[in-house]
């Protein structure tokens, strides 16, 4: 078993000052990197040391290979933790990272591969007996190759990057005459965010749930799921609150999801943290739609029904410890996450600036992950979310009034932010009476 000693946190904003936290408590040396635009930021006074990597520009800092290995030589760092985002699923870091003999607290370039271009992937689930959504053996070639497959797999359909996330190059067409312009638009959009406009198609499920499966896999075989979490609440692909565990599963449902889950983290023989995202339709059937081979932002829910670190457990498991049994993993209460963006909470248009007043809220079972402070000035650069509030009570109707009580002590001025949007939602009758879907905010 090798120990490691200092870590680099090759990210920013709520999951750098996250990591930071559990490595230090650990015992272990955490190093920053900063960007020019986050030379203010406030994980970097809990590092034990930081190191400025570039300009504002993701592409010439945190997503910049050769500045984020420089910063672990220079500092003497033994790995690298990459968060969400950036760099934490791109293959060739983590084979730069090997080559350095820097170990990259995360899954291996082989699972990745097996697992980052979509259509390829659901090849494997269907090897590893995992259920799957008809659709498309592969990428799609052309137009008149999706027109025919289309045909036979029956509108509507829906056209997705093979590279994609983030609701990105994915578009819904229910009829013939829609889908050139729509497969066109997709490939143009996938080609300017992943450079690659790869395209794959399935059959499209109406009103399902999101209900994904958070997994780790350790180098000695094992595998536990650590429950699931329902992430149906989104705007326009985007998740906005997430829960643990998902009530609209009945126990047998759960059972076999959380089975199905565990026996592909084995086939795929991964390592680390991951997550199997699911469509759930009307009749409680379910179907693989992608696995996420990294942290998830939603860790955080999953933490709160179990009582443990998945930061933690990530970087043992990187040291080569086993995993605890799976008969050791409780799930108890019921837990509530809402992302808090710089965001307008009508139209969430991005909201940037500087915070004139920030108090977060306390309490039994609040927690508050955020980088941000009264004077910090949110940049215009990175993604808009500043933070996530999560609670935890013994049931759903509990953690909903504590949610509701938590949002209505949160301030936070001097910009824009979806806090009233959340408000309004915990006073939702269909959010109260779980009677939601991934469209429910598309009808408003």
């Amino acid at each position: 078993m090798a120990i490691i000693e200092k870590i680099l946190v090759a990210n920013r904003g709520e999951i750098a000052l996250r990591a930071i936290r559990t490595i230090k408590e650990m015992g272990k040396q955490a190093i920053a990197v900063y960007s020019k635009a986050d030379k203010d930021a406030l994980y970097l006074q809990y590092a034990d040391a930081s190191i400025c990597i570039g300009e504002a520009a993701s592409s010439g800092s945190y997503l910049s290979i050769p500045a984020i290995i420089s910063a672990a030589e220079i500092s003497g760092c033994d790995a690298i933790f990459p968060g969400y985002g950036f760099l934490s699923e791109n293959q060739t870091f983590v084979e730069i990272c090997e080559h350095h003999g820097i170990k990259f607290i995360g899954p291996s370039v082989e699972s990745m591969v097996l697992m980052s271009d979509k259509s390829k992937a659901k090849d494997v689930m269907k090897k590893a007996g995992v259920p799957v959504i008809l659709g498309s053996e592969g990428a799609l070639k052309t137009v008149a190759e999706a027109k025919e497959l289309a045909k036979k797999i029956t509108y509507p359909v829906i056209v997705k990057a093979s590279a994609g996330g983030g609701g990105r190059g994915m578009r819904v067409v229910e009829k013939e005459e829609d889908l050139e312009k729509n497969f066109l638009a997709a490939e143009s959009e996938a080609l300017s965010a992943f450079g690659d406009g790869t395209l794959y198609m399935e059959k499209y499920i109406k009103n399902p749930r999101h209900i994904e499966v958070q997994v780790v896999g350790d180098s000695h075989g094992n595998a536990i799921s650590i429950g699931e979490r329902d992430c149906s609440l989104q705007r326009r692909h985007q998740k906005l609150i997430e829960e643990s565990p998902a009530q609209i599963l009945d126990e047998e449902t759960r059972a076999n999801l959380h089975a199905v889950a565990v026996k592909a983290t084995k086939y795929l023989k991964y390592e680390n943290a991951g997550t199997f995202e699911f469509l759930l339709d009307a009749d409680k059937n379910f179907y693989f739609m992608e696995m996420n081979t990294r942290l998830q932002v939603e860790h955080c829910v999953s933490e709160m029904v179990s009582g443990l670190d998945i930061i933690e457990l990530m970087i043992r498991v990187a040291e080569g410890e086993e995993l605890p049994k799976q008969e050791d993993i409780v799930l108890k209460g019921h837990s509530i996450e809402c992302r808090i963006t710089a965001e307008d909470p009508i139209k969430f248009i991005p909201s940037p600036g500087k915070i004139t007043k920030y108090v977060v809220p306390g309490g039994r079972n609040v927690r508050m992950d955020s980088h941000v402070y009264q004077d910090y000035v949110v940049p215009s650069t990175y993604d808009s979310m500043i933070g996530k509030l999560i609670v935890w009570a013994e049931t759903r109707e509990r953690a909903i009034a504590k949610m509701k009580n938590s949002l209505s002590e949160l301030q936070i001025e001097g910009i824009k932010t979806v806090k009233d949007f959340h408000l309004k939602m915990m006073d939702n009758p269909d959010f109260i009476n779980n009677n939601f879907d991934t469209n429910y905010l598309s009808k408003f």
